[in-house]
């Protein structure tokens, strides 16, 4: 015990003489800790934490999607799921929920209209995910029939957002406001339970929906099973597209997807955290090579030093266990100004983090996974101060005094393990830079996507309209003829357009494979799956959607007089690709003829990244049995200052018609850009941390060596050496190093940015011009951090240093 209190105490007196030193060690470890911290927060939180399920890696939820790709993510019709559910093998019990989501519907809250987020699901759902709820009860089958009571369970979000975890909500309402139906609130579901994503309630599909004889309006379903025992995830797939041959939909050749629900909740995320992941390990890598350069670096420095004492009588032990006890106070320091970084760095992630980020509410930095981060960096920096301090421990004292602490044995044994450090260091740099460099470079792709309207002058707004106009197309077209000229009298607007689905939306919309006229079974099998949209005389005007041949559509194309359609530019080349879809006609479900009359540009407004194919069917001909109730408004000057004058006017068209919500359409494509913008974000983040410590690893390296070889370059100045000789040797040593670790990190990048796939756009994982970029950007930086010790070499005066090294 007083051998600790003496090396403690020699410890704080040692490192208190080299401020500067304790410094960029305590800095070097924070940044890595802190960053690697954080991330390994977020990836735990969203990633490894389970959901509150019960056998939580038994659970999976399954889908179709059509061999081409163009509809990745086809229903069950209801029917087809209760079909399925009686048949399945590879599931103990099947359950559903509305494929689209977790969708928004307007409520009536106090005074006004607010739009929540309700998903669908059968009676048994909470039952089969085995979650027990937080207050209340969950749904139950008998929920879930013709004729029960219309309940809702909340989520916890839901609960804490729109009641403000008021325990006493059970019992409340929750009142729709287009037909005055009230939901009693049942239940209340723990906090992690937010499935389908961002959802604020749930109701049981046959309720909500309104039964039409024995089938719920809302029919699209996805399903979500328990697996048997024995039974595979591929199994299960292969089942499901198995079924779908047997079902109406077999015209399709559907095959089945099946996903793990953790997969399925994390999503899109999962890839771009697994990158993080694997960016903060390397940066924590880079850290501990960078640490232990610099322990190498003061053992050198000390080699007389501890020469002396051991002479003195300090045996070799005692004088590692004052190393190591240097080096553990080091290692504590930075890991508690590491845990702070982490914690602000996790707070930043949060508040940064797009709004659609699963679980968000679950992040926090936890005292076990700071625990973890401060142990793994004090046994990481011990391990790597190991070596140096034995091998400064056992500099003998004539080697000491004879070559002086620049020239020792040490120094000469551990040059090369420092520049091998360096060599890492400089390769794991230009990996976590080639990466940012992909990442940024596809952010810049998705925010130039020529989108081929202009979004900047538009607001989108949705209607809640009251029961009187619910399921019917006529009374809410009525209304539209009647809502749409008013609001396009309204100053500082010039056009408006009612679309079917907002701008976007993951989900959702009206697709369908449409035969030719003359087509074969098999021909029909390869048509695109269409994107449906109901269009005004005034949609392409207003979206600023250019005419590529024949015309748009007039007022005279309404109910009665030759009915006709519009394909996007992708659609009429699939249909037609060596002749004018002009005159040529598609046939509907009901046999009815559709003449082609116009061909117009794609557009990305449903997909940023790929235009769908799609058909533009005049709103007078409709024969949906509903309306769009979702308004595209053309602005002349800025979108949002409409919405107070907006609001006004919807309300006086008639009692209970109202705006549930208005943005800007801009707001949909920062939305859809948030998390590129966030990945692209964080690896920078990774990256200049990484850059930075690999120049300061090939700074303190250079500056070292420059330090060893005092003598031998104050003799080649005195032998007629000219300073610019003397920097070009310096440069030359740092010129080898970097290319040594640029090698070896082209070779890592070329082999692992290939996971990042799924995270790029519109440009490849082994792109040479970013790499090339990557490269440059790290010699730069490199080059610039080895001149200063090289420009310090040419500036050494050789009487001074011979008189100093005799």
């Amino acid at each position: 015990m007083l051998n600790l209190r003496q090396d403690f105490n020699f410890a704080m007196r040692m490192l208190g003489r080299s401020p500067g030193w304790v410094a960029g060690v305590v800095l070097t470890l924070s940044l890595g800790i802190g960053l690697a911290t954080a991330v390994f927060t977020v990836a735990e939180s969203v990633v490894l934490q389970p959901l509150p399920v019960r056998a939580q890696d038994r659970l999976v939820v399954l889908w179709g999607v059509t061999p081409d790709g163009r509809t990745d993510h086809f229903p069950l019709l209801y029917q087809d799921a209760r079909e399925y559910a009686r048949r399945v093998q590879t599931l103990e019990r099947v359950e559903f929920f509305a494929y689209g989501g977790a969708q928004p519907v307007p409520i009536r809250f106090g005074s006004g209209v607010v739009r929540l987020r309700r998903s669908l699901v059968s009676g048994g759902f909470f039952d089969l995910l085995g979650t027990r709820p937080l207050l209340g009860r969950a749904l139950r089958p008998q929920d879930d029939a013709t004729g029960a009571a219309a309940v809702a369970v909340l989520s916890y979000a839901g609960w804490r957002h729109f009641f403000g975890g008021d325990t006493g909500v059970i019992g409340r309402q929750l009142v729709l406001h287009y037909d005055g139906k009230p939901y009693t609130i049942v239940g209340v579901m723990p906090l992690g339970l937010d499935y389908p994503q961002s959802v604020d309630f749930w109701t049981a599909v046959v309720p909500s929906s309104g039964p039409l004889g024995d089938q719920p309006i809302y029919a699209e379903l996805n399903a979500i099973g328990r697996l048997r025992p024995g039974a595979s995830i591929a199994e299960a797939r292969e089942e499901l597209t198995r079924f779908f041959a047997t079902t109406t939909s077999s015209t399709w050749h559907v095959r089945g997807v099946a996903r793990s629900l953790t997969e399925d909740v994390v999503g899109d995320v999962g890839p771009a955290l697994l990158a993080f992941a694997g960016a903060a390990g390397l940066l924590l890598l880079i850290t501990c090579f960078n640490v232990a350069n610099l322990l190498i670096v003061r053992g050198l420095a000390r080699g007389r030093e501890l020469a002396v004492r051991a002479a003195l009588g300090a045996s070799h032990g005692r004088l590692i266990g004052q190393l190591l006890t240097e080096s553990a106070i080091l290692a504590v320091v930075g890991g508690l100004v590491g845990a702070a970084l982490a914690a602000a760095a996790v707070r930043g992630f949060v508040a940064l983090a797009p709004a659609g980020t699963p679980r968000l509410d679950e992040i926090r930095v936890t005292g076990p996974v700071i625990s973890g981060a401060i142990a793994i960096t004090a046994i990481a920096t011990l391990l790597f101060s190991l070596a140096p301090s034995v091998a400064a421990a056992r500099v003998e004292l004539q080697d000491a005094l004879r070559s002086g602490p620049r020239q020792s044995g040490a120094g000469r044994r551990f040059r090369v393990g420092t520049q091998a450090l360096v060599v890492g260091q400089v390769a794991l740099a230009l990996l976590v830079l080639s990466a940012a460099g992909l990442v940024a470079r596809s952010l810049l792709a998705l925010q130039r996507v020529d989108v081929a309207f202009d979004p900047s002058r538009l607001l989108v707004a949705e209607l809640a309209l009251p029961g009187r106009y619910m399921r019917d197309a006529r009374k809410q077209i009525a209304l539209l003829e009647q809502l749409v000229p008013r609001l396009e009298g309204l100053p500082g607007v010039r056009s408006v357009a009612p679309v079917l689905t907002p701008p976007l939306a993951p989900v959702g919309g009206i697709f369908g494979r449409i035969p030719a006229e003359g087509q074969s079974a098999d021909e029909v099998a390869r048509n695109p799956a269409l994107t449906y949209e109901l269009a005004t005389p005034h949609y392409f005007p207003t979206l600023g959607i250019s005419l590529e041949r024949g015309r748009l559509f007039t007022d005279a194309d309404r109910e009665g007089t030759l009915p006709v359609a519009i394909l996007s530019a992708s659609a009429a080349r699939s249909y037609w690709p060596h002749g004018d879809a002009i005159g040529k006609r598609l046939v509907t479900g009901k046999a009815e003829r559709l003449t082609v009359v116009g061909v117009v540009r794609d557009t990305h407004y449903r997909d940023l990244r790929n235009p769908r194919p799609s058909i533009y069917l005049p709103l007078r001909q409709s024969t949906f049995p509903f309306a769009p109730t979702t308004l595209v408004i053309a602005s002349e000057g800025r979108p949002g200052a409409l919405v107070p004058i907006l609001r006004r006017a919807v309300a006086q068209v008639g009692p209970g018609v109202a705006v549930a919500s208005a943005v800007p359409f801009e707001t949909f494509v920062a939305d859809t850009l948030a998390q590129p913008e966030l990945n692209a974000l964080l690896l920078a983040l990774f990256a200049g941390a990484a850059l930075t410590l690999a120049a300061v690893g090939l700074f303190g390296v250079m500056a070292t060596a420059v330090r060893q070889r005092t003598r031998e370059i104050a003799i080649r100045v005195a032998l007629g050496a000219t300073p610019a000789g003397i920097r070009r040797g310096v440069l030359r040593e740092a010129l080898f190093l970097l290319g040594a670790g640029g090698c070896l990190g082209l070779g890592l990048a070329l082999a692992m940015t290939r996971w990042l796939r799924s995270l790029l756009f519109g440009v490849s994982p082994s792109d040479p011009l970013t790499l090339a970029l990557g490269a440059a950007v790290l010699a730069g930086v490199a080059l610039l951090a080895a001149y200063l010790p090289a420009r310090r070499a040419s500036r050494i005066d050789p009487a001074q240093a011979l008189r100093a090294e005799a």
